[in-house]
């Protein structure tokens, strides 16, 4: 399934406004961008299968929201879509739709601070 970036970025800001308000509440000074792929860095840092760039749908970068203290401005953490993988995972614009709303709960549930299993059981 291939769709524009503008497209896939449309379903994104669909997706965020849908969650609950007590998720849209709690997010604060969070980013989120769409890449095509994941970085050779980030594929190493964060990927278990760093060679295959198809690897990594979605990634959390920042401080998990319970650690965070005042400190003024600061940079926002940022959640990062990759579209390409995530495109060629699914064959129809409704799969699509569900793996991208999957991606941002799970990397939201990192930014809550959640691990990796429990980032996972936010998904299903």
């Amino acid at each position: 399934m291939i769709v524009a970036e503008e497209k896939f970025e449309s379903i994104i800001a669909k997706i965020l406004d849908t969650l609950p308000q007590k998720f849209q509440k709690k997010i604060h000074n969070l980013a989120f961008f769409v890449e095509d792929f994941a970085s050779p860095e980030q594929l190493n840092n964060y990927s278990k299968d760093k060679d295959n760039k198809f690897s990594l749908f979605g990634l959390f970068e920042g401080y998990v929201q319970s650690s965070k203290k005042n400190f003024g401005a600061v940079l926002p953490d940022r959640i990062t879509l990759f579209r390409v993988p995530i495109m060629q995972s699914c064959s129809t614009e409704d799969e699509l739709k569900r793996r991208i709303k999957n991606v941002l709960k799970h990397e939201i549930a990192h930014h809550f601070g959640s691990d990796e299993k429990g980032a996972e059981k936010v998904e299903k």
